[in-house]
């Protein structure tokens, strides 16, 4: 390899599986930009989001029978797993052969792949991405997720809501709150943007289909999407 240079993912499980099905064509392609970059000598960490799988089977308890914050948690965590699970199995061949469930015990792999899912309730897949990132000595993490920037309130809701494309974890925080809810929708949860303050890693929010833009934070260049740090 040319270099060892360890690139973490947190990769929204509504890029895996969106809700009109598998997405072929950015599966393809998100397979296609690995591959480039273990070509270069990269080697990468994939943390796999539940998404909308999540969120299915959350309806579907819902609409049954109660559902309190723990089983909401465990599901999420277990639609991680099994999305990670279909992401190994799409990198087989150059994968570790484990998915990680526990991102504070550091593995000895020699793959160019490390591919994770979720782990404990109270713990998102982007707090997994920190820890990871921590734990393997890397100074960034790319999110990628359906959205292409962060917005000082929700712009579904408010039309004078702002696009952010920079902001320190201070200013970020107060966006975003202190509390990790079950199931929120948020574009960094509060956990592991407390965990990455304290770390000092840089975290990009970036649009899954814009994979150049990866590339483009990676290489120091401007980038459409929203960086914190």
């Amino acid at each position: 390899m040319k270099s060892s240079k360890i690139i973490v993912l947190s990769l929204g499980g509504s890029m895996i599986v969106p809700k009109t099905g598998f997405d072929i064509v950015f599966l393809k392609k998100f397979k296609e930009f690995i591959l480039h970059g273990i070509h270069k000598g990269q080697r990468f960490i994939i943390v796999c989001g539940g998404g909308n799988t999540a969120r299915v089977y959350q309806e579907g308890v819902k609409a049954v029978s109660e559902l309190n914050n723990e089983d909401i948690d465990w599901i999420g965590i277990h639609s991680t797993r099994l999305n990670a699970h279909f992401m190994r199995t799409i990198f087989r061949k150059w994968a570790h052969p484990i998915v990680v469930k526990n991102p504070t015990i550091k593995l000895k792999w020699d793959k160019s792949i490390l591919i994770a899912g979720g782990w404990k309730p109270g713990w998102s897949t982007d707090y997994d991405a920190v820890k990871l990132a921590e734990l393997y000595g890397a100074k960034q993490v790319v999110n990628l997720s359906n959205v292409e920037y962060v917005y000082d309130k929700d712009p579904n809701i408010f039309k004078e809501a702002k696009r952010i494309e920079k902001i320190n974890w201070k200013d970020f925080r107060k966006i975003v709150g202190n509390k990790w809810v079950p199931g929120a929708n948020l574009p960094f949860d509060p956990i592991a943007s407390k965990a990455a303050e304290k770390a000092k890693i840089k975290v990009a929010i970036i649009k899954g289909q814009n994979l150049e833009q990866v590339s483009n934070f990676l290489a120091g260049r401007e980038v459409k999407g929203t960086i914190i740090e």
